[in-house]
């Protein structure tokens, strides 16, 4: 017991000292197999596919052991716990509702995140008052003010906070972005991001949440809404109360991507303008398809527009498009390049749960750390405001506001339902 407390006073102070440090490669820190008193503990916060598959991805780790499993839908967290249990072979796992009851217990060192958009970053602010670590999910908040808050939060606790953009951690999109800022396809002048169409959706009518289901605990700080099964589960993302559609879900993918190739992954465009369609039938909200047009201070376009996948960047000399499973370039000889001694050498993570368990023990930030997941995922909430409005918006992203809009600027911040708070 004296090696727990003492491992996991480390793990809640020593950022006091470090959390201001930059960036450095957690591939560097040696892994050893971990012993029972060794392990990390974690609670697992949202447990629908995506926070299954997080949860089921860490439980493959010896380094990390899942003491919680916590769902407003009770079969969720029950087939959670059925997994972890199966797995170490005990029945130690507990289970929660509320989130706050896992953030309570002294014996869990991080929290996986993964529950819809509109809950991150209460769930995560809380994560952090209460000293752990946060794995979160994608898309990091539903508003740029969220975004904001919570990386102040997460300096302030001297937090690792790694967000769930794994394109960051796999070989293809690291090679493109060391091509680009290594000047292999000469002077940049675009980058285009391809996402997937949304929804239109059918029409579905209001009823009783099925059972297991806490309603109430779901919308949280969302405003009321009586029960839909259209707004559950996988398709709360084309809703606004809760997410943001494809602009959001894969945009905070693929405008990660373009803005680590650019260099600009922790600031931003200047302004922005585009245009989309709304569904015209069912009771989806979300835009299904959209053109999008950034500038940034050095005169690079960014556009976004349907419907394919990933990041392509445009130079003077060449391009290269990256994808999921794929790359492709040209001339094709820079897809042989070797990134050499004097070119620019990124983050080579060891695997996006890999590198936040390293980072949660040397203390440095991991490959997409609070303030990535933000900037990227601001794009997504810029691009959405601009078709909103309908109109061109100039942005200050040192600041983090609109220039001299104030009607804009009222899009930064959602007010949150009662007793909720930010």
């Amino acid at each position: 017991m004296a090696n727990k407390i003492s491992r996991r006073r480390f793990l809640q102070s020593a950022t006091a000292a470090w959390g201001a440090l930059p960036l450095l490669a957690g591939s560097a820190h040696a892994q050893t197999m971990a012993s029972a008193n060794d392990r990390i503990t974690m609670g697992c916060i949202g447990l629908g596919g995506q926070g299954y598959g997080n949860m089921s991805g860490f439980l493959g780790s010896r380094e990390i052991q899942v003491l919680a499993t916590c769902d407003v839908y009770a079969p969720h967290r029950e087939r959670a716990k059925n997994r972890v249990d199966g797995t170490y072979g005990n029945e130690d796992c507990k289970m929660y509702n509320d989130f706050r009851e896992v953030l309570d217990r002294g014996d869990i060192d991080c929290v996986l995140v993964c529950t819809p958009d509109h809950w991150h970053t209460r769930i995560n602010i809380s994560a952090c008052e209460a000293g752990k670590d946060i794995y979160s999910e994608k898309p990091l908040t539903l508003t740029i003010h969220e975004g904001k808050e919570l990386v102040k939060a997460v300096r302030r606790y001297g937090r690792v906070f790694q967000v769930g953009s794994q394109q960051r951690s796999e070989g293809n999109f690291r090679f493109a972005c060391e091509l680009v800022r290594s000047g292999k396809i000469g002077k940049v002048h675009t980058v285009k991001v391809f996402l997937p169409n949304g929804s239109n959706g059918n029409w579905e009518p209001d009823s009783d949440p099925p059972e297991g289901l806490d309603w109430n605990m779901y919308l949280g700080p969302a405003p009321w809404q009586p029960y839909n099964k259209a707004r559950t589960f996988w398709n709360f993302r084309w809703f606004w109360d809760y997410s943001g559609g494809q602009m959001t879900d894969w945009g905070a993918h693929h405008f990660d991507i373009a803005q680590w190739g650019l260099g600009t992954d922790l600031s931003g465009p200047i302004s922005v303008e585009g245009t989309g369609t709304l569904p015209t039938d069912g009771i989806y909200e979300t835009y299904t398809n959209f053109n999008v047009n950034f500038e940034y201070a050095n005169g690079v376009k960014m556009i976004a527009v349907n419907p394919e996948h990933g990041a392509r960047f445009e130079g003077a000399d060449g391009w290269v498009h990256v994808w999921r499973g794929g790359i492709d370039a040209e001339p094709k000889e820079l897809l042989q390049t070797t990134i050499g001694s004097g070119d620019v050498h990124l983050y080579n993570s060891p695997g996006h749960h890999q590198d936040f368990i390293n980072c949660m023990r040397t203390r440095q930030r991991p490959i997409c750390d609070v303030e990535i997941g933000h900037r990227s995922v601001s794009c997504a909430h810029l691009a959405n405001i601009a078709m909103r409005l309908g109109r061109k918006l100039q942005w200050d992203p040192e600041r983090e506001e609109f220039v001299n809009d104030p009607d804009a600027n009222r899009w930064l911040f959602r007010p949150y339902r009662a007793p909720w708070y930010l």
